[in-house]
This record gives C-alpha cells, structure tokens and sequence, in this order.
C-alpha cells in the first residue's frame, strides 16, 4: 500500500521516540505511575476521573510536557503529566507559555477566601 497510510519499516528514522526501541517498557511503566500518582489535569488544573473510558474527552491520559516534536524526553517522569484527553488534543505539540505545576501535596481548598485565612 502506497501513499500517506503506508506502513513505515521497524527502525525507520520516523518513529516516535516513545515507541522506539527500548522505550516502550519503561514509557508504559511511567504512564502506570502517572496515572496511580496524579489526579488533577496539568494543562487546565481540574480533577481527571480515571473512571471515565476512551474515547471520551475527558478520559485521562498522559501528557508530555514538552512535546516529542520539540525534542522532550519521551520517558522521563519529569516530563511526563496527567491531562484530560481533550486536553492533551488542544495543547498538541505546544509548549504552554506558563507552565502549571501541580502540587498534589498541597490540598488547598478552591473556595476559600485567603484574605481572612
């Protein structure tokens, strides 16, 4: 089969580094992680409910940080976030200007009002 849906050759210079020889294992491994460890969306900050089922867009998945496109590594847990699917499609291979960090240690309320705290 020819044309743009053709299927490219094991070791070709275009494959994903996340699927690339070796990577595989441990990106599933740290996906694993992600998912048990995190529970709030690291693109728009509200909770992720890991109940929810593909395709849906708001099912979680694992966000890279700074995209494979832009040269970020495909395993690292540093670079690696929980996001909502839909999330994950908008943000594509973007680097977000202001990076959020989410500190899961930190349950901060959402309501109340610190200037009274």
């Amino acid at each position: 089969m020819a044309g743009a849906y053709a299927r490219k050759p094991r070791g070709s210079k275009n494959t994903r580094a996340d699927r690339a020889a070796g990577n595989t294992a441990l990106f599933e491994a740290n996906r694993k992680i992600i998912l048990a460890t995190q529970s709030i969306c690291g693109i728009c900050g509200k909770p992720v409910d890991k109940s929810i089922k593909y395709p849906d867009p708001m099912s979680p998945t694992v966000d890279h940080i700074i995209p494979l496109a832009k040269n970020g590594d495909p395993t690292s847990l540093d670079n690696l976030q929980l996001a909502h699917r839909y999330c994950n499609r908008q943000k594509s291979d973007k680097i977000l200007p202001t990076a959020k960090v989410i500190d899961e240690n930190r349950k901060l309320p959402l309501t109340e009002n610190w200037l009274t705290f």
